[in-house]
């Protein structure tokens, strides 16, 4: 063992870094509802990542980084989870369910489906119901063999936040979908005799949510095994924060604080601040339970995936608490006391590396402390890489260059949450400007293909061990494979309310992309 490999087996990340492996990784991001093969019913699917983790293998590639999976009821946003532990049934791959034979014209309902899955965006509501009602259907015809199933009742035993996940669905549904913090005063608060009337005055419901969670979870199980067997690592995302009007809320109350809600302080991008509306832990509520529900949540992530991403990272440290339906401006960071912030994150990040063999990546974009990186590079934790964003700020806003990135860390060009490399380009001028000098390039207002070309492969030999661009960024070099409006590989537009929001479709189907040689070659030679 060198030197090098000896820096990071000795940190608290060390069980991780050792089952991925002290080297260079490369991989793709996408949100699963954008990717759509032959099979799809009008949505991507879980089963759809095993020829996408195929692909990935032939071309090189070891990482696919994934949206949250998270139920999200009726919201389009993967960051607004209805809870922390259910995955999304809308994902769930129909033609690979079993017992499909015992449901009449489900052949045919599955064809009709498909056609869906072809248009260029989606179609949350009609895709939404169309799949529930075809689900319910199979629960119907199915669930007498599940029941029976040493596996499904497993499954149903060993997952304690399943009950009141299930019977919080069902009762969304009955209230028509508002808040729980409107619901009746039995509903809303129930004793926990009522807790059990409820479960089974409803119990055929909460059967049909169990099975679907089964079904999730096996699917995403079975593409996790699948990806190991080709080498390749599934990397989930965690958001840090919940929606108020989630399960976990409503039936974990005392650890959140529902009188705050999280934000972002006034800054150069916002003179107003950020208000999020997602309510803030209650940290020593929770540590003294040993922080128990955050370990039940990473040990389910463990099933299906071998590395995460830790949304807003820096929040565990110190988050921006706004008193709720206040402006953001009249928050306040808690802890409030400076010397309490890297205690009780590094006490957090201690017990998420303890507690599960996943490998975790930090989302440390933004305004972070210096002291909070130190603390992350001292436990081993990587954090990210905007390429765009990678400047000396604090001297004279020149960028970095990209050999002098720290190699525990994850290089990038773009994210979910920004413009594509193209947008970029064209809706920031000064910046590609200053851009196209640190390359010794003359400006242009275009973003040609060989630049753009160049700037992946810069990503891809970063000083970085892992380097992960969203799949679309390598599409936009080919005109076939993208829409002829750049703005619609945008995937979201943060703090607007668009129908472009989530519901970002690739143009063509895998299928294409893998047959599509060029593609190939160009892949891998930026791997080269």
């Amino acid at each position: 063992m060198n030197p090098h490999e000896q820096t990071y087996l000795s940190t608290a990340a060390s069980r991780q870094w050792q089952t991925l492996g002290i080297k260079h990784h490369h991989g793709i991001a996408l949100p699963l509802f954008s990717l759509h093969t032959q099979e799809s019913s009008g949505i991507g699917e879980y089963c759809d990542l095993i020829p996408l983790i195929d692909w990935c293998h032939s071309l090189g590639m070891d990482i696919i980084q994934l949206l949250p999976l998270n139920d999200t009821g009726m919201d389009t946003s993967p960051y607004n989870g209805l809870s922390a532990f259910a995955l999304n049934p809308l994902f769930i791959s129909l033609s690979k369910l079993p017992y499909l034979s015992d449901v009449p014209d489900a052949q045919n309902q599955l064809r009709s489906l498909k056609e869906w899955s072809h248009t260029p965006r989606i179609n949350w509501n009609l895709i939404r119901k169309l799949k529930m009602d075809f689900l319910f259907n199979y629960f119907q015809k199915t669930y007498p063999q599940f029941s029976q199933d040493p596996s499904y009742q497993k499954f149903v035993r060993e997952n304690s936040w399943l009950v009141s996940y299930c019977l919080f669905r069902t009762l969304k549904e009955n209230q028509q979908w508002k808040s729980w913090e409107e619901w009746p005063s039995n509903l809303k608060s129930p004793s926990d005799k009522k807790f059990d009337e409820l479960v089974s005055e409803h119990s055929e419901r909460i059967h049909f949510f169990e099975l679907l969670q089964y079904l999730c979870y096996s699917q995403m199980s079975d593409v996790k095994e699948h990806a190991k067997s080709r080498g390749v690592f599934i990397k989930g995302d965690i958001p840090i924060l919940i929606s108020r009007d989630s399960c976990d809320v409503w039936a974990y109350r005392s650890h959140f604080l529902l009188n705050l809600s999280a934000g972002a302080p006034p800054d150069m991008f916002s003179s107003e601040g950020q208000y999020w509306g997602f309510p803030i832990y209650d940290w020593q509520e929770l540590r003294q339970q040993n922080y128990s529900w955050w370990q039940e949540r990473l040990k389910l992530a463990e099933k299906i995936y071998h590395i995460y991403r830790i949304d807003h990272i820096v929040g565990f440290f110190r988050i921006w608490a706004i008193p709720k339906n206040r402006p953001a401006k009249e928050g306040e960071f808690l802890p409030r006391e400076k010397s309490d912030r890297i205690p009780q994150g590094r006490a957090i990040m201690e017990m998420m590396l303890r507690s599960c063999s996943l490998f975790p990546i930090g989302e440390d974009l933004g305004v972070v402390p210096t002291e909070v990186r130190t603390c992350l590079r001292e436990l081993g934790i990587c954090g990210t890489k905007v390429i765009r964003w990678e400047r000396k700020w604090e001297v004279d806003d020149s960028f970095i260059p990209f050999s002098e990135y720290i190699p525990e860390s994850m290089t990038t060009v773009s994210t979910h949450d920004s413009d594509t490399l193209q947008l970029w380009w064209r809706h920031s001028p000064k910046e590609a400007k200053a851009f196209a000098e640190f390359k010794g390039w003359d400006y242009k207002p275009l973003l040609s293909n060989d630049r753009h070309y160049e700037i992946l492969k810069d990503s891809h030999h970063s000083g970085s061990f892992f380097h992960i661009n969203l799949l679309n960024e390598y599409l936009a070099m080919f005109p076939d494979l993208i829409s002829a409006n750049p703005l619609d590989e945008r995937i979201n537009m943060p703090g607007k309310i668009l129908d472009t929001n989530w519901s970002y479709r690739f143009a063509k189907p895998l299928e294409d992309m893998v047959a599509h040689s060029d593609l190939n070659k160009t892949i891998k030679s930026l791997l080269s």
